[in-house]
């Protein structure tokens, strides 16, 4: 055995001696592209479950035999996730390990799952999150975007007047936005923000993460739908689309400034300047800075 078998074998071994309750659901995020992204965790409790309950069975069949695994497969769909709630708590109530499973990356975020974990929940029975993949994380954490939040969007509504609207009521928000789109109405989709967002605001295009033809692109928002109409092949995959968050005006560094004043007048600093950072989204350190300001009589 090698050292990198031995390491391998030794981390598998500190898995297993985990706590691993039945009558639980395993809530386990899978690769979102290339399938070494798996973590050794998920891969033990992919072994031990009596049952994988997933999105697409042909598709997790086929993850399952990359890593040599072959379980009885539940199919737990957005056109059947009630019905298969129900039975996935019979099986647990029967003292059964279920492992939840989406196409790609962790169950329930803008994919089937939450249902499931509802009706788990409601049944008074565990759930066991396993981390992982995440298109979004992965993507905002190769954006360079600075918003010291994020609001995470899914998927805009297809129509086009809902897709407006939805746009609009995120257009003041002072947080990066994550948005998912499918290839086929990704050109439209960044023309809406364009229209709703304006020209100036940073976007990140980032495209089939993890694959062999990952893209992450960054640009203004002005000159994005011209980027993707010079080469077809820049509109194929499935998307992240992370566009910055709306910038501060005159009126926001105003009301940052009341609320802050208000706030030392009854509390420390520190405490103040968090409080104030809460509530008006600015950032802490700079309201900080500002607080000793003020104290100073500056």
């Amino acid at each position: 055995m090698n050292q990198n078998s031995s390491v391998a074998a030794s981390i598998l071994s500190d898995a297993a001696q985990q706590n691993y309750p039945v009558s639980a659901l395993y809530v386990l995020a899978t690769p979102i592209g290339n399938a070494c992204d798996i973590t050794l965790r998920a891969l033990h409790v992919l072994a031990i479950a009596d049952a994988v309950a997933c999105e697409d069975t042909r598709n997790t069949s086929q993850l399952l035999q990359r890593y040599g695994l072959s379980k009885q497969l539940v199919a737990a769909h957005e056109h059947n996730e009630r019905e298969a709630a129900d039975k996935i708590v019979e099986r647990l109530r029967a003292g059964q390990r279920v492992a939840l499973v989406s196409d790609a990356g962790t169950p329930a975020v803008s994919d089937p799952g939450a249902r499931v974990v509802d009706a788990v929940r409601a049944a008074g029975l565990q759930v066991v999150p396993l981390p992982g993949a995440s298109a979004a994380v992965t993507a905002l954490s190769a954006s360079g975007l600075t918003d010291e939040r994020f609001h995470f969007a899914g998927f805009l509504p297809s129509k086009a007047r809902q897709r407006e609207t939805a746009l609009q009521e995120l257009a003041v928000m002072r947080a990066a936005l994550v948005f998912y789109e499918a290839p086929h109405r990704i050109v439209e989709t960044v023309q809406a923000m364009l229209q709703v967002f304006g020209p100036e605001r940073r976007v990140v295009l980032a495209r089939e993460l993890t694959k062999l033809f990952e893209s992450i692109h960054r640009c203004a928002l002005g000159e994005a739908p011209a980027w993707l109409e010079e080469d077809a092949n820049r509109q194929r995959g499935e998307f992240v689309v992370l566009v910055e968050g709306a910038p501060a005006t005159d009126g926001d560094e105003a009301d940052a400034e009341r609320v802050l004043r208000i706030l030392l007048e009854e509390l420390p600093v520190k405490q103040a300047a968090s409080l104030a950072a809460q509530i008006t989204g600015k950032k802490k350190n700079a309201l900080y800075d500002r607080a000793l300001e003020i104290k100073d009589g500056a």
